[in-house]
């Protein structure tokens, strides 16, 4: 089952677009076209007729593809134009796009933004192209538009993952890697520029098995960044969208049981936008990283459920300039972190429902997110009675944010959702979120209402 870790199971990604009231109207004129037949499109898929079977359904993909996967899509672009699924090489992409809509509380109620997420991969089996056993490459392209929805909110750790540091108008090479994979994918070495948040902390990856019928898909779709990234992590850990030089190494001797551990470039910390560097720094800063795990199969009907634990540290200078006497220095940080998903239930088709928690602590002085982290959510699957490919869910995200910045002590997001499948390969999720914004100056609650669309190809 968890073999399937080391092989970097299938990346979805995504794409949004951002589009603010209060922007000049020269810079969202020339948006609103592609917002307007988004938007039609989207109201007349709802009608669309469901999947007939629950075979034909892709049961549930993850809130941001973007942030948790190695390859972007379906690879249904690369077969329009040729490559067939023996040619060795895949190309795929995602476009996400979100509209959300602060009902009340935060720093700006009553405020509309939009985002934009498009990422686009292509991948080489190169043992298949040119003898080079057990030997891949790849690379992705990154375009994102959006606008300030969190800070809108005045929510910390984020209540939509899509946006992240400024800029948020952005062009990048989101990943550029050789895989190489040794004894029957027992190791398995990726190196370049990558996306960490693959393979470290992703409680949203599906749980691996070899009989379809208990198949978990991803363990969550929410929308909000902690089920992404453990918010102890956020700005160390190089993920979404700011991938990062450097190596991931994967041991899977068994079916049930892996070690990973990566070295990353760790200038993020400090503040650098790693996603837009075009080359390595190598300086004293690296974010270093371990993570072991395994999965089982409980109780009679065989039901999947995985658990993982992760420690990192990250090194150099770090720096607070917030702090209101001054500034606060700290020689790196160290953390750890684990979650666990199980399923819960399973029906006699396609339904069921997963469980999921996670956790997460650091030492650090200077973050700019949580300092502790608490997380839970459920997930039910084809639960609606011709509707196999749909799934809906919960979550509670609970973080200790860091006492030398400008936040309250804590913040809390809770967040539902319904995952429509109106294609095979076309979602639309409504979601709504109240939350305890952390930053001083937010009313709370907040409430927030989101449109997405993810459209895989």
């Amino acid at each position: 089952m968890i073999r399937a870790h080391a092989r970097n199971v299938r990346v979805l990604t995504k794409s949004s677009r951002r589009m603010a009231k209060h922007l000049p109207a020269q810079h969202c004129l020339w948006k609103l076209p592609g917002a307007a037949a988004l938007l039609g499109w989207l109201a007349a898929s709802v009608f669309a007729e469901a999947p007939a079977a629950a075979q034909d359904a892709t049961q549930g993909i993850t809130g941001n593809p973007g942030a948790v996967d190695v390859e972007p899509g379906t690879g249904d672009l690369g077969r329009l134009i040729g490559f067939s699924p023996d040619s060795g090489v895949r190309l795929g992409g995602v476009l996400v796009s979100n509209g959300n809509y602060l009902a009340s509380g935060g720093n700006s109620p009553g405020v509309a933004s939009f985002n934009n997420l498009f990422v686009t991969g292509l991948n080489a089996d190169l043992d298949k192209l040119v003898n080079i056993p057990g030997a891949m490459v790849g690379a992705a392209l990154l375009r994102f538009d959006g606008q300030p929805t969190n800070q809108q909110a005045g929510v910390v750790t984020g209540y939509n993952s899509l946006p992240g540091a400024p800029p948020l108008d952005r062009t990048e090479l989101y990943e550029l890697w050789w895989r190489q994979s040794l004894f029957a994918d027992s190791v398995v070495v990726r190196f370049g520029k990558l996306v960490p948040t693959n393979d470290f902390g992703n409680v949203a990856r599906p749980v691996p098995v070899q009989d379809p019928s208990l198949q978990v898909p991803a363990v969550s779709g929410l929308l909000y960044t902690p089920i992404f990234v453990n918010p102890t992590i956020l700005g160390f850990l190089p993920g979404y969208y700011n991938s990062a030089y450097g190596v991931t190494a994967t041991l899977a001797p068994s079916k049930s049981w892996y070690l990973s551990v990566g070295s990353y470039d760790g200038n993020g910390a400090r503040g650098v936008q790693t996603g837009l560097e075009t080359f390595p720094t190598f300086n004293g800063y690296r974010f270093l990283i371990g993570e072991i795990g395994a999965s089982w199969l409980l109780g009679p009907q065989g039901l999947p459920g995985s658990l993982a634990v992760g420690a990192w540290d990250q090194t150099g200078e770090l720096t607070l300039k917030e702090y209101p006497t001054g500034f606060i220095t700290q020689d790196g940080a160290q953390g750890v972190y684990m979650f666990a998903s199980q399923r819960l239930w399973k029906g006699t088709g396609g339904d069921g429902v997963s469980g999921f928690v996670q956790f997460g602590a650091n030492d650090s002085q200077t973050t700019l997110f949580a300092n502790r982290y608490f997380g839970l959510g459920l997930t039910g699957f084809a639960l609606i009675p011709g509707r196999p490919g749909d799934s809906l869910g919960a979550g509670l995200a609970w973080s200790e944010l860091n006492e030398n910045r400008p936040y309250r002590g804590d913040e809390a997001l809770f967040q539902a959702y319904y995952q429509i499948q109106v294609k095979s390969a076309f979602y639309l999720e409504p979601a709504v979120t109240l939350s305890t914004p952390g930053e001083r100056s937010a009313g709370q609650p907040a409430l927030a209402f989101t449109l997405q669309s993810t459209i895989l190809f």
